[in-house]
């Protein structure tokens, strides 16, 4: 099986045999962020009860079902990230010398191989995009679907339908299959309104859609019109469940005070952006990283997403929810916990998913990476373990070797793996 694919693991924490499977799990001498060493127990898909390293049994498990332990001594141990801006449709299709195929098993097969590479790097939810209508008409999306079925007790998959046009006659077509791909069990509207004559009149009937469905709407703009951002901003003040906007990347190349005025009308309507530091996506031709550090200062939730994964407008992309967040620390000046946090809790909330801590009662979506630090962690995110529901559902495992050492003689250096001095960061 080539290396780019996910591979399934031998090992008894791996994933569950079936999906609904439940079992009582041992999470043993793990790091927090706060610098303590814990052990935290899980059961029924929560966090049962977190103390110090040592001092944790497995708990009465259900019957039939053994208790697991997973040692996690050398490891931080995070809620896990989402991936709030995925293309599952396009993901994996940059060798394609022609256009992106679009029959249902290749969609399928894609979508599903994408899911899986972004649950080995943490994302134990995402929210995929998917063009439907035009030559596809509704296929795409029931081939992701077909893959979110697939993926079930692995990966939670939502999926956003995202007509091209929805004004003027040829907009018609696009506002009859809008409303079947919800009945259909799109849990999102969205789409690309820059892409609409009519980029006004593309909001007003997404939103009508959803308010109808009560819906949340996601949609791509580049963000580079003040006067358009108003417009939408006004419009999506009072929708409820919420509006989330991206990439944006417009925003950081217009004049200060205009994208300091667009800032404060987003955070006083509750939308969220959700930038892309990993490159773009193929619906907003432009490149760019919304102005982060001016959006969190007016009050803006913001969530950082991967965009393409290794299609045509990106394709080298990994699809890493903890590269995006290294790129917010390293590249726009957030500090570590803010970048992790927007892959992460900012993400959670903007997938309206319930808030996870490290604390008894929160769902026990858990993400386990070798270090000690946050910092270290962004920074060399190598060997990590996923748990979603309770369970573990991916490893990634990495051993650096230095060969020809003369270790004899040569000062103690560090090895991983190495509790006290000379411990990982």
């Amino acid at each position: 099986m080539p290396d780019s694919q996910p591979q399934p693991s031998p090992s008894s924490s791996g994933p569950p045999s079936g999906p609904d499977e439940t079992g009582a799990l041992l999470l043993c001498g793990a790091r927090l962020t706060d610098g303590r060493m814990v052990d935290v127990r899980l059961g029924g898909g929560r966090i049962e009860a977190v103390g110090t390293a040592g001092s944790l049994g497995p708990g009465p498990a259900p019957s039939g079902v053994s208790a697991t332990r997973v040692d996690l001594r050398g490891h931080l141990l995070l809620p896990a990230p989402v991936e709030p801006h995925a293309h599952g449709d396009t993901a994996l299709s940059a060798d394609f010398a022609g256009p992106v195929p679009y029959d249902a098993l290749d969609v399928q097969r894609r979508a599903t191989e994408a899911a899986l590479l972004q649950l080995g790097h943490g994302a134990t939810a995402l929210r995929s995009h998917v063009h439907v209508g035009g030559v596809q008409g509704l296929g795409a999306l029931a081939a992701v679907h077909a893959a979110r079925q697939a993926l079930r007790g692995l990966v939670e998959v939502r999926t956003v339908a995202m007509p091209r046009v929805l004004t003027g006659v040829a907009g018609a077509d696009g506002l009859a299959i809008l409303r079947d791909a919800v009945k259909m069990g799109a849990s999102v509207v969205g789409g690309c309104p820059d892409l609409d004559p009519d980029p006004t009149g593309y909001v007003e009937a997404v939103l009508e859609i959803a308010s109808e469905h009560d819906c949340p709407v996601d949609l791509h703009t580049d963000g580079d019109d003040p006067a358009r951002l108003a417009r939408l901003a006004a419009m999506a003040g009072g929708l409820r469940p919420g509006v989330t906007l991206g990439p944006c990347g417009g925003l950081a190349r217009l004049p200060s005070q205009a994208a300091a005025r667009a800032a404060d009308q987003l955070a006083a309507a509750g939308v969220t952006v959700v930038c892309l530091p990993q490159g773009g996506c193929g619906t907003v031709d432009r490149r760019g990283t919304a102005p982060v550090r001016l959006l969190r200062a007016a009050g803006v939730r913001v969530a950082a997403g991967s965009g393409a994964l290794r299609d045509v407008s990106n394709p080298v992309g990994r699809g890493d929810p903890l590269e995006a967040a290294f790129l917010l620390a390293s590249r726009y000046g957030l500090r570590p916990e803010e970048a992790y946090d927007a892959v992460s809790g900012a993400a959670r909330a903007a997938l309206g998913l319930p808030e996870v801590r490290v604390e008894a009662g929160f769902p026990a979506e858990l993400l386990a990476v070798r270090g000690t630090r946050l910092s270290g962690v962004l920074s060399l995110a190598y060997s990590r373990i996923v748990v979603h529901r309770g369970r573990v559902v991916a490893r990634t495992s990495a051993v650096r070797e230095y060969c020809g050492t003369a270790t004899s003689t040569a000062p103690e250096l560090p090895r991983q793996g190495r509790q006290g001095r000379g411990e990982p960061s």
